[in-house]
């Protein structure tokens, strides 16, 4: 993997006349990129960026975001189009191998990964070790990262094959693991994955099915919950992808890496967006109460923030809000929710956010957490398993992320430096010395 150079340069001077020459590299799309791996080499500086928001760590063919214009794209193809046209399991395929597939290798891909739903027995016995209430992300993050322990036949990253299935067992045997931990937390006894279920209609199967009587799928719900995955499938180098990143420069098993990115994803500020969406509007508790809440977020010394409006990457309307605001109404409307307070509230909270200048003139609109939110709860899913279904569809970004990162023989352990503030060198002091 190479990005391409197109002869320009830029030139970074210091006192003294000592000159660095950082190559430019151009992407397919998107800003130039100057190359400073030779910076320290030449001038004996490095640079300083906290929170890595203006370096590049990698090469990628993955995702493309363009914050400005409100672009998403997955191996170049609009999220628009993929939300719309295409099922989580072709975008999974799409994601790892750069591709649509054609009909018999979409048909090879889905009995790959249905056909690898179950896991290993001795898992079950895992869940008996945490309190009942326990977060399910807790959960899911100990059994995932346990995976490697019980799957030592695929843990060769240099091996394809061991690659490819790996690939199948996370994506397939996170869905079981998830709904796993909500039965564990609610009293009720684990469901079997069915091999006869799709992808999404398996998952809300385990998650809502009982022994006693038959579970009806909603088509509706499904094919809803399945746009969910997609939109979150990958978004390029986020916190927890470059904690999966970073992790897998190490050389370790893709279970381990995967594990430490839900790890990441679970920050309140990360993955755990959405259900600070619900509870901001349970703290709001009515429409009643709107107008004094917006008029505490536009005081900056009260500390209140406007949850799951706005975006640290899009400077525009998130294109996957639109596709979420779209698939809400169809759920609500599916299910004939009409007079739930929380919906009503959050429903309201939208429009006045839509139309209030302060809110529109900072591009504050409804982002992809504040939609999903809703169109979980009304699903049923509790608040805390919201970051969970988002674990169980960037585990397909992941990996793919990670896949990528192994193929590239450019790579190298992640290393950031560090800009030192503390003490200088100083000799140590005796204690009877010391005043």
């Amino acid at each position: 993997m190479s990005g391409s150079s197109t002869g320009g340069s830029l030139t970074v001077s210091l006192e003294g006349g000592r000159t660095a020459t950082l190559p430019l590299q151009d992407g397919t799309i998107g800003p130039q990129v100057a190359d400073i791996r030779k910076l320290h080499d030449q001038l004996g500086v490095f640079t300083y960026d906290p929170g890595y928001g203006n370096t590049a760590s990698c090469l990628s063919r993955i995702t493309y975001i363009d914050g400005d214009k409100g672009v998403l794209l997955y191996r170049g193809y609009p999220i628009e189009q993929l939300a719309e046209k295409s099922t989580f399991l072709e975008v999974a395929y799409l994601l790892l191998n750069g591709e649509l597939p054609n009909a018999e290798q979409k048909q090879d891909f889905e009995h790959g990964v249905l056909h690898h739903n179950m896991v290993h027995e001795q898992i079950r016995s895992f869940y008996n070790g945490f309190r009942r209430d326990a977060h399910p992300m807790a959960v899911i993050c100990s059994v995932v990262g346990a995976m490697s322990a019980f799957y030592s036949d695929s843990l060769d990253i240099t091996n394809p094959e061991h690659r490819r299935i790996a690939a199948f067992r996370l994506i397939a045997k996170l869905p079981t693991i998830a709904a796993w931990a909500y039965k564990y937390s609610v009293g009720e006894p684990f469901m079997y994955p069915r091999n006869d279920l799709g992808y999404a209609e398996n998952f809300l199967h385990m998650m809502y099915s009982v022994p006693p009587e038959a579970y009806r799928i909603n088509p509706v719900l499904a094919r809803a919950f399945d746009r969910i995955l997609i939109l979150h499938a990958d978004h390029e180098q986020n916190a927890s992808t470059s904690t999966v990143r970073l992790a897998g420069s190490t050389g370790v098993n893709p279970f381990v890496c995967v594990s430490a990115g839900i790890a990441s994803l679970w920050g309140p500020a990360h993955g755990g967006a959405n259900e600070a969406v619900l509870k901001m509007l349970t703290q709001i508790g009515s429409v009643a109460n709107i107008k004094d809440f917006i008029a505490k977020v536009k005081d900056k010394n009260s500390g209140v923030r406007l949850m799951g409006f706005g975006h640290r990457v899009y400077k525009n309307y998130d294109p996957r809000a639109k596709i979420m605001q779209k698939t809400c109404y169809e759920v609500l409307q599916e299910l004939g929710i009409k007079d739930d307070p929380l919906l009503d509230l959050a429903m309201e909270l939208e429009k006045i956010a839509l139309e209030d200048d302060y809110f529109v003139s900072r591009k504050l609109y409804p982002n992809v957490d504040f939609y999903s939110g809703i169109i979980l709860k009304a699903m049923g899913f509790p608040t805390s398993m919201f970051t969970v279904l988002f674990a169980m569809a960037r585990t397909v970004g992941w990996f793919a992320q990670w896949k990528e990162q192994v193929e590239d023989p450019a790579q190298r352990i992640g290393r950031p430096r560090q800009l030192y503030i503390g003490a200088p060198r100083r000799d140590y002091v005796p204690l009877d010395q010391r005043g």
